[in-house]
């Protein structure tokens, strides 16, 4: 089966498939391949026919002629598209003219996609038109011509038949400003009929309203095309060679305003291309040019009740087991505290603390969601935790729990504490203590992804408006269960000790794991923007521990109020002001890769997207951490799973090449990655493997047992390359 190309056969992947086309095609060159010299405007080959269609009788100078040429096939053979696919040769057309007159190009209608066994080619069943022009110039002569041309074909359907043919079209060339005669209804009408029917089948430029950008994938490309309307049907013919696998199944997805369209690439691709060039074809029989031009591009995953009602679940019970995390447990624990203590309140009013407690975790966590989704619509990108990457936001969280600290280690009382029992003060804030420890605790919560929350989280980010906010509401009512089970069930505080002295020590020992996180944030401030930012948050600690003294040696006087209310004013405005100027001029975060180069296994690297791609093509697995400074979970994995000796040493074995991401701050790159491996949020962590389209994404909680047994699955070649 020979199919001959100018370039040869492309790909290497049907190597043995294309050289039996070849062997097999050398067999009929003798009696098959056709050569018709014909001094006439079509001519009969094997398995077609071939005309040039050129409807004009008269040519007018100074203007341009519409005309083609024209195939018509015997059923299930075919010939091909300008990029043929895995094989083959468009037709070509080489002129001779007279002076005076030239012949624009062929322009080739919108392919089909032909399989035929392994291999995928473009091209055209039944008939097609390749349009083109007569161009006759102003100082053309007047008088009957000849245009000649040699045409050249490859007409294919188990075997490949290269042909070709000598055509000829007589034309007469109007005198300048002369009347173009009448023409003869005989000669000129089944040319015009051809022409008007097939030269409509011409790909049309996208519309400037629409957009079409691509985004290079693990696997391939990802391709968002916007025509204003949803579309279910779309298919992409590659303009070059050698960037899409034809084969390959291409996934659609549709969007409000039209269509994601998942492409993979070709084996032998070795870098992304600067634009993505061809012709889509969508329902109805429309076909447009696109250049698509490298974005970002999401797609959210197809809705079902089912697919919710697990997400939701998952949600829920991440949000249980985010009571445990390091980041929420200290602040839960102080509210169960204050439940101990007001133990021998009313049951009713033990209710109303569970329901003011989750009432304020919701509000925070829908605060938060459409906080997320409005500056997604506006245009940024945006995932979970990312407060977190904002120098302001850390400053204010690190002064909010330094203060919350002071008073829990006895420095002074503050009047709305979340811990605060008895008294008429209680008695009129209690109700707001609860709700503010709902909304702390779901504050402290952010830079942290409990189990089962990533794969919820990622889903719902991707949903509509109103999927988000039911996952998220799971995700609070799990936050808030412990502490409304406690509250339903008034009986269970017997378990836990009656109140006492006991309580002022446990309060003040408290303050030990959040002095801890204070200590934490700060390092966070350190690593992402320097010593002159955390210089400035130390000296907001030095502000807020003297507005602490004040507000503890004089508790009852209105002047020591209002000095320290000035002094925490003072503290406010450096958290505020200071980050905004330090932070453009803080040093890089702490993923630089190290002097000299590292070899695969040895070291971490940062993580670009072209990193993983060239990893990949040269046969090398890829395990990506997907980190951030303030992911506790995150340093924790590093330092008892990660970083261990002998998983180091199995990265190494397997020769797997390492990369972090970090999201520390703001990266639009490391957040789009996130998205399309179904996160929106850190920790997470994916091993690539050379040949497969997904990567394996491992447990948010790791251990070294977890990572060694996903290296222990990796195909020995890519192993051992």
């Amino acid at each position: 089966m020979a199919r001959f190309q100018r370039s040869g056969f492309r790909g290497q992947g049907s190597t043995f498939v294309r050289f039996s086309r070849f062997i097999f095609g050398l067999g009929f060159l003798s009696v098959a391949a056709t050569t018709v010299f014909a001094a006439s405007n079509s001519a009969d080959a094997l398995h077609l026919h071939l005309q040039i269609i050129a409807p004009a009788a008269q040519l007018s100078p100074g203007a341009s002629s519409e005309a083609g040429l024209y195939f018509k096939l015997d059923p299930g053979w075919h010939v091909y598209w300008q990029n043929a696919g895995d094989s083959g040769e468009p037709p070509h057309i080489l002129w001779t003219l007279p002076d005076g007159i030239t012949a624009g190009p062929l322009q080739f209608p919108a392919p089909q996609r032909l399989p035929l066994g392994p291999l995928m080619d473009f091209g055209y069943e039944n008939e097609v038109l390749f349009p083109f022009n007569l161009d006759v110039a102003s100082t053309a002569k007047p008088g009957p011509v000849a245009l000649h041309a040699k045409a050249a074909w490859l007409v294919c359907r188990e075997v490949c038949i290269p042909g070709k043919a000598e055509l000829e079209v007589d034309r007469i060339i109007a005198a300048a400003g002369a009347r173009v005669a009448a023409v003869s209804p005989d000669m000129v009408s089944p040319d015009r009929e051809i022409y008007d029917r097939l030269a409509g089948q011409l790909p049309k430029p996208l519309p400037t309203a629409d957009t079409a950008v691509f985004q290079p994938t693990a696997s391939g490309f990802r391709l968002a095309v916007s025509t204003g309307q949803r579309e279910t049907q779309a298919v992409f013919f590659p303009e070059d060679q050698n960037i899409v696998d034809n084969p390959a199944p291409q996934t659609v997805a549709p969007t409000k305003t039209g269509f994601v369209l998942d492409l993979k690439k070709d084996s032998s691709l070795t870098a992304n291309p600067s634009q993505l060039k061809g012709v889509i074809e969508l329902s109805g029989g429309r076909n447009y040019e696109i250049a698509a031009m490298p974005g970002s591009v999401a797609v959210a995953p197809a809705f079902s009740f089912a697919a919710l009602a697990r997400i939701v679940g998952l949600a829920f019970l991440g949000g249980l087991l985010l009571n445990l995390m390091p980041c929420v447990f200290p602040v839960l624990f102080l509210k169960v505290l204050a439940l101990v203590n007001s133990g021998n309140e009313e049951k009713h009013k033990l209710r109303a603390h569970g329901f003011v407690y989750t009432v304020g975790i919701l509000v925070s966590f829908w605060a938060l969601v459409a906080l997320l989704l409005g500056l997604r619509a506006a245009g940024a990108t945006l995932g979970w935790g990312f407060q977190f990457q904002s120098p302001v936001f850390l400053s204010l969280m690190a002064a909010l729990l330094f203060f919350l600290g002071l008073s829990l280690a006895g420095q002074f009382e503050i009047g709305l504490t979340l811990t605060s029992a008895g008294g008429s003060l209680a008695a009129k804030q209690g109700y707001a203590g609860s709700f503010f420890t709902g909304v702390l605790a779901v504050v402290v919560a952010t830079p942290c992804t409990a189990p089962f929350m990533g794969a919820a989280i990622g889903y719902a980010l991707a949903q509509p408006a109103a999927v988000t906010f039911a996952v998220f509401t799971a995700l609070a009512l799990g936050l808030a269960a412990p502490y409304v089970a406690l509250t339903l069930q008034p009986a269970w505080t017997r378990l836990l000790p009656r109140p006492g002295v006991w309580m002022d020590i446990l309060k003040q020992a408290i303050s030990v794991p959040i002095f801890g996180t204070v200590i934490w944030l700060a390092w966070v401030v350190a690593q992402a923007y320097g010593a002159n930012l955390l210089l400035a948050l130390l000296a907001v600690f030095l502000l807020l521990a003297i507005a602490g003294w004040f507000l503890g040696r004089w508790p009852t006087k209105r002047w020591s109020t209002v000095i320290a209310g000035l002094i925490l004013l003072a503290a406010l405005v450096v958290c505020i002001t200071v980050p905004r100027e330090l932070a453009g001029a803080a040093a890089p975060t702490s993923t630089q890769p190290s002097s000299g180069g590292a070899a695969a296994g040895s070291t971490w690297q940062p993580w670009s997207a072209d990193a993983v791609q060239h990893a990949l093509a040269a046969g090398q697995p890829v395990f990506v951490d997907f980190t951030a400074s303030w992911c506790l979970s995150c340093q924790v994995n590093e330092r008892v799973a990660l970083d261990r000796p002998e998983v180091m040493q199995a990265f190494a074995a397997g020769n797997v090449v390492l990369l972090r991401a970090d999201w520390t701050r703001e990266d639009p790159a490391i957040t789009q990655a996130l998205t399309d491996l179904g996160r929106s949020g850190v920790p997470v962590y994916a091993l690539y493997t050379p040949g497969q389209s997904t990567p394996q994404l491992l447990p948010q909680v790791l251990t070294p047992g977890i990572v060694r047994d996903a290296l222990a699955e990796l195909p020995k070649s890519a192993a051992t390359n």
